[in-house]
């Protein structure tokens, strides 16, 4: 799911907006949320410390010692991917906001098919870029690859599990593993995890272990393999993903 953050110092602005948006994720099948929205900066840059955000709309002047341009840059130190699109209603402000890689630029006040034009152009962005994203069900569920900590076979459905919730879909290893980027690796005939998510693995129990008390099971025929793999963080070379079989 897409995580949204939208900042702006007008309550009723910021209200109007996130109403807006919901309408646009309903009414096109967008599997989106809000994951925050508020009118000052510091929960804005609080909030992107301790969550995964995939689209950030900021209003440029927030009327504060902090502006939206401000924002922008402290997300761009640490975070190159996420989506940035700028609110004002001040036009001389609008060559200030592409400097910071600027996905949109919306004036106000913000025209419903405007935004809806915006998200949908975003959307299909996302559909086009193979490294970053993951998607499921004919494009219909878009997961950020960075929050799947791994992938469990269930019958003939495959379980992508994050830290806040699971996504099913009905596939195979052989028919996904061509979308995944390669720290995704196979440790089990039944899964296949994410190495830059394992917190510790416990060699005695054969498990793997994630933040949020998440854990997965090692293979016997994998366990040296996926051991290798995280010793040298040579995951092309160390871990043979596809020769195991379903």
């Amino acid at each position: 799911m897409l995580n949204f953050v939208i900042c702006d110092d007008n309550p009723s602005v910021l209200d109007r907006l996130s109403k807006m948006l919901e309408s646009i994720f309903i009414n096109n099948n967008i599997d989106a949320g809000i994951g925050l929205k508020s009118t000052t900066a510091s929960d804005v840059i609080n909030y992107l410390g301790d969550h995964k955000v995939d689209v950030l709309i900021l209003d440029i002047n927030l009327k504060s010692e902090i502006s939206g341009c401000d924002i922008a840059n402290i997300v761009r130190k640490k975070n190159k991917d996420v989506y940035l699109i700028f609110t004002t209603g001040h036009l001389e402000y609008a060559l200030m906001a592409y400097k910071y890689k600027t996905f949109d630029y919306l004036p106000k006040p913000i025209v419903d098919e405007k935004l809806e034009e915006t998200i949908l152009r975003l959307v299909d962005d996302v559909k086009n870029t193979p490294a970053k994203f993951i998607r499921l069900n004919n494009n219909k569920t878009i997961i950020n690859q960075d929050e799947v900590n791994y992938i469990k076979k269930d019958g003939m459905k495959l379980v992508f599990c994050t830290n806040t919730r699971t996504y099913e879909t009905y596939s195979s290893f052989n028919k996904i593993e061509s979308c995944l980027p390669e720290n995704f690796v196979r440790c089990h005939k039944s899964y296949i995890v994410n190495v830059k998510k394992i917190s510790d693995i416990d060699s005695s129990k054969n498990t793997i272990l994630f933040s949020h008390n998440n854990y997965c099971s090692i293979g016997a025929k994998y366990k040296n393999k996926i051991l290798e793999v995280l010793k040298n963080g040579n995951y092309t070379n160390n871990l043979e993903r596809t020769n195991y079989g379903e």
